[in-house]
């Protein structure tokens, strides 16, 4: 009260307009948040969710930032704007150097904590499985790839499976188990830890399949190690993340993760079959641009189809 007898409000009507806009602005940011879980495809690895949470997390950061600019500059153009042909500078005010320091360290306080948080999943990523890069001197060749020998894995077997060696080429995948199975899709036992042996024969190339947030690149003369643990059954695409020739867009498979008894049976069964050359897109690409004269632009030709017990079948959908 004062000596009028009069009661001074309690808040500055403009502190509680900012204090509204600001609870409307967390909110909003928090549901795009939550939103940007279905913008990704299922998670299918025990990798997944870190990820997810983690893309979550900036998209509300940056949705709130973004809000949060567009409204100050909304407001400032619908209600402070100049009158019309009003042609002169801005007061020559001076800055306030508290509000400066404020708005540097807030944004460097939030980049920090992002990175921090970064830092930790990415470390747990690598508990869960991790990478490797064996150096080699030479470019590795097919025929100097050790394969293991064994009998195919039982259903209770929890262990981990590997490796199985990756190999790209322009433009087809291949996989060679343990026990010598070749194929050009790629069968995986749910809930058990997979590691993987990743090789290019030629160039740059990208592992890539969404569904397990993964993506790792080949690279020539090197071998890398690396593992993760499938987590849903499912029929899942590995695409080529990079840009490795003409027709690099081909260079997809199927990624099929299954019961441990249904992976067992597969495995028994291709080992039973006979080699045959794979289904290969970019094969067939490549033979019609020569029934064509091979006009066009120069590409180079494609590496021929590798010889597998189980061929990639292009009819099969797959969910993500």
């Amino acid at each position: 009260m004062t000596s009028t007898g009069r009661r001074q409000p309690s808040a500055s009507p403009n502190l509680v307009l900012v204090a509204a806009g600001l609870g409307l602005d967390a909110l909003a940011s928090w549901t795009m948040a939550q939103q940007s879980y279905h913008w990704l495809p299922v998670q299918a690895s025990t990798a997944a969710p870190y990820v997810d949470n983690l893309f979550a997390l900036e998209t509300g950061i940056g949705t709130f930032i973004l809000l949060g600019c567009s409204a100050v500059i909304a407001w400032t153009l619908l209600f402070n704007r100049a009158p019309k042909y009003d042609l002169d500078d801005g007061d020559p005010i001076e800055g306030n150097l508290t509000l400066e320091i404020i708005w540097t360290i807030i944004p460097l306080l939030v980049v920090l904590a992002i990175a921090w948080h970064t830092i930790g999943i990415n470390h747990t990523l690598a508990t869960l499985g991790g990478k490797q890069r064996l150096a080699t001197a030479a470019p590795v060749a097919t025929a100097a790839l050790p394969i293991a020998t064994g009998s195919p894995p039982s259903a209770a077997d929890s262990a981990e499976l590997g490796p199985i060696q990756v190999i790209a080429r322009q433009w087809s995948w291949e996989f060679i188990y343990p026990n010598g199975v070749r194929s050009s899709e790629l069968h995986l036992p749910v809930d058990r830890q997979i590691h993987f042996r990743l090789i290019s024969m030629d160039v740059l190339h990208g592992f890539y399949i969404p569904a397990f947030r993964l993506k790792q690149d080949l690279i020539p003369g090197s071998v890398i190690d690396y593992r993760l643990t499938p987590s849903r059954q499912g029929r899942y695409r590995l695409r080529d993340s990079m840009f490795s020739g003409g027709y690099f867009a081909t260079n997809q498979t199927d990624v099929v993760v299954e019961s441990g008894a249904d992976f067992a049976a597969w495995l028994a069964a291709a080992e039973r079959a006979p080699l045959r050359p794979s289904f290969n897109e970019a094969n067939d690409l490549w033979q019609q641009r020569l029934a064509k004269r091979n006009r066009g632009w120069a590409t180079v030709p494609p590496a021929p189809p590798p010889e597998v017990n189980v061929s990639l079948d292009p009819k099969n959908t797959h969910e993500a």
